[in-house]
């Protein structure tokens, strides 16, 4: 039999301290998942950037595997192709990438600004974010890249002569880039490794 009037005492001590609880965990989460967020965004362009390597070294393997290959004479317009090769890429997050060529010297982004300089052996890749690969092809010969003309009274690929200088050397393909690229290596008083795109 209780006593009338009397109430019991409820514990309410620690009835404020469940929401902060509540609230520090919250933080700690929410703390986490943005550190995972923070972290893939930082990794992303990392792992892209590994993909893109493999597709690079694939491409020098293919170029270095036509060099002892048969070069076709571009003065016999009968003559047989010269030995080819098919790159693949696909490369969204790049500027431009250049076979035997620097198109940008002063890394400014501007690919018209300046004279290209001859990087024979070589490959540059260069990124959207100012970042930049570059790639050597070993082979004991000096592998010469060139733009190539479709001539159509020939039916053959042919040397680009522009008379611009930046264009008439190396080969330059601007961003993103994605597709398959035939290259041919062509004798023309030298050995050049010739665009057909």
């Amino acid at each position: 039999m209780g006593v009338k009037g009397t109430s019991f005492m409820e514990d309410t001590r620690g009835a404020d301290t469940i929401p902060l609880k509540m609230v520090f965990y919250l933080v700690i989460t929410g703390a986490v998942i943005f550190l995972m967020a923070f972290s893939w965004n930082s990794l992303s362009p990392i792992y892209s950037g590994t993909q893109d390597s493999k597709q690079i070294d694939s491409a020098r393997v293919e170029l270095m595997a036509i060099q002892n290959g048969y070069a076709r004479d571009l003065s016999d317009q009968n003559g047989p192709d010269g030995s080819t090769c098919t790159i693949e890429l696909s490369l969204p997050h790049v500027s431009y990438i250049a076979f035997g060529v620097d198109p940008d010297t002063d890394m400014n982004g501007n690919l018209s600004d300046t004279y290209w300089a001859l990087e024979n052996n070589t490959i540059i890749c260069q990124y959207e974010n100012g970042a930049r690969d570059r790639y050597l092809i070993e082979n004991d010969n000096t592998i010469l890249f060139r733009k190539g003309t479709f001539d159509n009274t020939t039916g053959k690929w042919v040397l680009n002569n522009d008379p611009d200088q930046n264009r008439s050397s190396g080969i330059v393909l601007e961003g993103p880039i994605e597709g398959n690229f035939d290259l041919e290596l062509v004798l023309d008083d030298k050995k050049y490794t010739l665009s057909h795109f």
